[in-house]
């Protein structure tokens, strides 16, 4: 009877084992925006509450351009910051200064690391004649996603409406 009863222990414990790393893989996934940069940066500008000021001089003049090895430091401020894509939206015409960048980091990237780089690095007065508050330039991120918003007057409605991705 007791060779029974620790035989049903074992396989209960291995049953609950199983489940439990199973389980915590599916959290790790969990904390990452799924689809791709174009479609979470969607998301945002769909969601964001902004003024008039956004909505008609801004948001109908914004292009998504690629981040690449040749545009990363005028976008991101540092060269060396590994990522496996990485977008930056800015309007066409400079009425004031507006960047949002989002860029999906490496696997086993050490994220803090790259968010202390971008926020150290990244120039709040790249633009000619304008610029930003060293204030209103935010970097987050959730899960594998870094977000960077440089704007006087929308940085933080536009992290709210990242942050809500979070769901």
């Amino acid at each position: 009877m007791k060779k029974i009863l620790v035989l049903l222990l074992a396989v209960v414990m291995i049953f609950s084992f199983i489940a439990c790393s199973e389980g915590g893989k599916d959290q790790g996934n969990n904390n990452n925006l799924e689809g791709s940069l174009e479609d979470i940066l969607a998301k945002i500008y769909d969601t964001v509450e902004v003024g008039d000021s956004f909505n008609g001089h801004i948001k109908d003049s914004l292009m998504t351009t690629p981040i690449t090895s040749e545009n990363i430091v005028y976008y991101l401020g540092k060269e060396d910051i590994e990522f496996e894509d990485a977008i930056a939206s800015e309007p066409m015409i400079q009425p004031g200064a507006f960047s949002l960048c989002l860029v999906r980091v490496k696997e086993d990237a050490d994220i803090e690391k790259i968010k202390a780089d971008i926020k150290e690095n990244v120039d709040p007065m790249k633009w000619i004649c304008v610029g930003v508050e060293p204030e209103n330039v935010i970097v987050d991120n959730i899960g594998d996603v870094v977000f960077l918003i440089m704007s006087n007057d929308q940085a933080k409605p536009m992290h709210d409406a990242f942050l809500a991705l979070k769901g």
